[in-house]
């Protein structure tokens, strides 16, 4: 038999291909056999679901654990990096590989996310963030020589400009850097079954000593209702990669840029005929306005963020005529649309989330004023109310208000009264005052609803609140009809946008912090 020795090229061929394959091979077939059955994507799976066939170009495929002993185990070093297009744009993205060491933080990982961060920055591509880490790996961290050479090594890690538009799911147990960068993100999808916190359960229940739920430290409904640090939640992978696509058809790919303009859904703006049912002219009776919302925009293209935290407000991302817009408003439905301390931080929120990406502001009023009482105060309320306050001031995208029932007090200010919106407009069901008039009656005069005289100084509180009384003074700039408020906002919009910088704003929140 003829020993057939290879060429220097089928040397170099089957060299290349035999690493190709173990570091495709990522923790090895029983690891992603179990995950299978789990009904769980890998990270690989993650990144071909939600980016355009054939698109993915693989940054860091050789790579491994710098210990000399993991190198054979640490395929990619457990995290998935590389360059793609999403609706024919490019991305970058960041895709966890929980097979490998649980995909935990290592110095080499650490400079692939690095490099990843750098290019979508400086080459204006929005940053996807797909989560499921076990937190800091051990081997590379203990002791003063790891953490000299693991941390604080990157002084731009924890420091963000919003340059790009970031988006983060979480997608399983999700510790350590995983938390962070979800947390820096301005949409984050969460899975229900993962877990997002600082410290794994295992080790804050050594820390306090008793064992802990790992829902109760970092499940989906603490996220969703009670911190706000997630937008959304779903019940699978696929639902979870397919939000990130749909909020990213909203967002321009880096700041200073305006958002894509899409196409007019044949029946948008069809019911607002009928609008006016949906809101009882009665200012004390509790409504949807998630129902107003969706006759006014575009039809199916409100994508609405954080619905469970801060009730009183609704957040959403809607097109109008094609165009993408941030729409606040107050929901009447929930504890009458009084705002509360959560409401408050989440519109915060997304008031800077848009004026970073260039997304004018349409603000829904309907709300008699600020939650008061002992419990507002512990939570802060004066700050959140100024922090809110000064968000909006700050904006430098168009700021559209439209007053639909009733606005009052300092809330008046904080949805865009006066001089804090561009163009402010207001139904004939408007009215707007310092303050509910029976609360007024009572400050005053002492008299509650049923007293003798009550009613009399009640008409007397409510005289001068009506919508005339205020656009007399040219404090509103338009009354409108109902059923006029779609063509109002569209029109307006094209008056105030922002020619002589090509749609662009001045990002003057550029550096706000990602949580308060």
């Amino acid at each position: 038999m003829l020993d057939v020795k290879m060429s220097a090229a089928e040397e170099l061929q089957a060299e290349f291909e035999k690493r190709q394959a173990l570091a495709m091979a990522m923790g090895g077939e029983a690891k992603l056999a179990e995950r299978k059955a789990a009904g769980v994507l890998n990270a690989r799976e993650r990144i071909e679901k939600l980016v355009d066939p054939g698109s993915f170009i693989e940054s860091g495929l050789f790579a491994t654990s710098v210990v000399e002993s993991m190198r054979d185990r640490s395929a990619g070093d457990g995290k998935v990096v590389g360059y793609a297009r999403i609706d024919d744009r490019d991305v970058a993205v960041v895709s966890n590989d929980f097979t490998v060491m649980g995909a935990s933080s290592s110095a080499t990982n650490a400079k692939k996310i690095s490099h990843m961060k750098r290019t979508a920055t400086s080459r204006g591509l929005p940053l996807i963030f797909l989560g499921e880490s076990s937190g800091a790996r051990m081997p590379d961290t203990m002791g003063a020589r790891g953490m000299g050479t693991m941390l604080g090594s990157d002084p731009t890690q924890y420091m963000r400009f919003r340059e790009t538009p970031w988006a983060g799911a979480v997608l399983g147990y999700c510790y350590g850097s995983s938390t962070w960068y979800t947390g820096f993100c301005d949409f984050s999808v969460m899975r229900k079954g993962a877990i997002m916190a600082v410290s794994s359960p295992r080790l804050v229940s050594m820390a306090v000593k008793e064992q802990i739920d790992p829902e109760e430290i970092g499940g989906w409904k603490l996220h969703s209702d009670m911190t706000g640090l997630v937008d959304m939640v779903v019940d699978t992978d696929e639902e979870a990669l397919e939000a990130i696509k749909r909020y990213l058809a909203y967002m321009p790919s880096h700041h200073n840029e305006a958002p894509p303009v899409a196409t007019v859904p044949e029946g948008s703006g069809e019911g607002m005929s009928k609008i006016l049912d949906l809101v009882p002219v009665n200012r004390t009776q509790v409504y949807d306005m998630r129902k107003v919302v969706k006759t006014i925009f575009d039809k199916d293209s409100v994508f609405e963020m954080k619905p469970r935290f801060g009730k009183v407000a609704v957040t959403a991302l809607a097109k109008l005529d094609g165009h993408t817009v941030g729409v606040i408003a107050n929901n009447p439905l929930h504890k009458g649309g009084a705002l509360d301390t959560d409401a408050c931080e989440k519109i915060t929120s997304f008031i800077v989330m848009c004026d970073s990406f260039n997304i004018p502001l349409v603000l829904l009023v309907d709300t008699p004023g600020f939650m008061i009482g002992v419990d507002a105060e512990r939570k802060r309320a004066p700050g959140k109310i100024m922090n809110f306050m000064t968000a909006l001031q700050l904006v430098t995208v168009p700021k559209i208000s439209i007053i639909l029932r009733k606005s009052y007090g300092q809330a008046y200010l904080n949805m865009g009264g006066g001089r804090n919106s561009d163009e402010v407009a207001a139904w004939p069901t408007a009215e707007v005052s310092f303050m509910t008039p029976s609360f007024a009656v009572n400050i005053v005069h002492g008299l509650n609803p049923g007293d003798p005289g009550f009613e009399e100084k009640l008409a007397e509180m409510e005289k001068g609140n009506n919508v005339y009384d205020i656009a007399s003074i040219y404090g509103v700039q338009n009354v409108i009809l109902p059923h006029q408020t779609r063509d109002y906002l569209i029109r307006t919009l094209q008056v105030h946008r922002l020619r002589l910088s090509g749609g662009v704003g001045k990002h003057l929140m550029q550096t706000w912090p990602s949580t308060y």
